[in-house]
């Protein structure tokens, strides 16, 4: 079949892209012609360049700063022109998008109503789409947690063919909306891994976010520097460690997490990434992916690799010094064999 994908593909952000790139890649392996739906808006370009370039927002970045920023958008760009495309289309006239026999939309925050630049698109929700199917796969609502979801919404939801989501708040929202339980699926990263060369460099702890809390920024200082390790911010600008790699393209970070020895996060995809590859992780909370990671983490039985401000300050040094337990990787596996079952099924439309 012609498989198309509809997600947010060209965002500057590492699991954004890496989500998109595994999902597409799992259904070409699995003998179909797959491509990303490639939509294209000037106002969503805009304000997602504006944000790669300032994402400290309101501070502003610095000179230098804006220059790494732009080799790593570069990067992405690079990147994005290797992915399997569909002929380009306007992100609001869903009518030109180029016809498969199936799309499907996610993974990422696909049906977040409240995201920044692509909440209320109802493209995201099936509307418009030139195929004869139409299937989510690991859709979420991100952060947004109403109580319900308005009708005409809802109605969208009930048009699809087969939904599946990839946290409980997703899950909640979908099943009240519909009066039917969506199936719970693994992240594309989960599902189908990058294959990556891990970067061979002076031992490291990986940073990875943004306006990261101050109290989790000094324990993940002071758990470094007690075992003699340096601590590398990945794609984003934190002071407060040994060393910025602001410029890092998507394959750079995927292999900087691989040879890390140890992740310190506020990310969902930074703990997707850290588990994948067994690597002790911190996560702290933030307002935005709050839901997210906490949902992640529930999900794989790995509640113990979030940390809170009011824990013992020892907790973080002891969890960038425990390996991901072998019950949270065995959860991984069956849950991929489920996910990779219920794909399965939704590619031969018995979903």
């Amino acid at each position: 079949m012609r498989v198309g994908v509809l997600t947010f593909h060209r965002c500057i952000n590492y699991g954004s892209y890496w989500q998109a790139r595994c999902l597409v890649e799992a259904i070409a392996a699995r003998g179909h012609d797959a491509v990303l739906l490639d939509h294209q808006s000037c106002e969503v370009t805009s304000r997602e360049w504006r944000y790669a370039f300032q994402p400290l927002t309101p501070d502003r970045s610095s000179r230098a700063d804006v220059a790494q920023y732009g080799r790593k958008l570069r990067k992405f760009l690079d990147a994005f022109r290797a992915l399997p495309l569909s002929a380009l289309f306007d992100l609001d006239v869903p009518e030109a998008m180029p016809p498969v026999d199936l799309a499907v939309i996610g993974s990422d925050e696909v049906l977040n109503l409240s995201h920044p630049w692509y909440g209320g698109k109802p493209v995201f929700w099936g509307e418009g789409i030139a195929a004869p199917r139409v299937v989510t796969y690991a859709a979420s609502f991100g952060n947004y947690a109403a109580d319900f979801v308005e009708p005409e919404w809802s109605d969208r939801l009930r048009a699809l063919d087969a939904i599946s989501v990839r946290d409980d708040n997703s899950f909640g929202l979908v099943a009240g909306a519909t009066g039917a339980e969506p199936a719970m699926v693994l992240d594309p990263v989960l599902l189908n891994p990058p294959r990556v060369q891990a970067a061979e460099e002076a031992p490291y702890v990986l940073v990875y976010g943004h306006h990261i809390p101050g109290w989790f920024a000094a324990r993940v200082s002071e758990a470094a520097q007690a075992r003699g390790l340096r601590t590398l911010s990945v794609g984003y600008r934190n002071d407060w460690a040994d060393e910025q790699r602001l410029d890092a393209g998507p394959e750079e970070f995927a292999a900087l997490v691989a040879g890390a020895e140890a992740v310190a996060t506020t990310y969902f995809h930074g703990c997707c990434f850290a588990l994948l590859n067994g690597k002790p992780l911190a996560c702290a909370p933030s307002d935005y992916r709050w839901t997210k990671v906490r949902d992640l983490t529930s999900l794989l039985g790995a509640e113990r690799h979030l940390t809170f401000e009011d824990r013992d300050p020892a907790d973080v040094a002891a969890l960038l010094s425990e390996p991901v337990s072998e019950a949270v990787q065995a959860r991984i596996a069956d849950l991929r064999a489920q996910s990779s079952a219920w794909l399965d099924a939704a590619l031969a439309g018995r979903a």
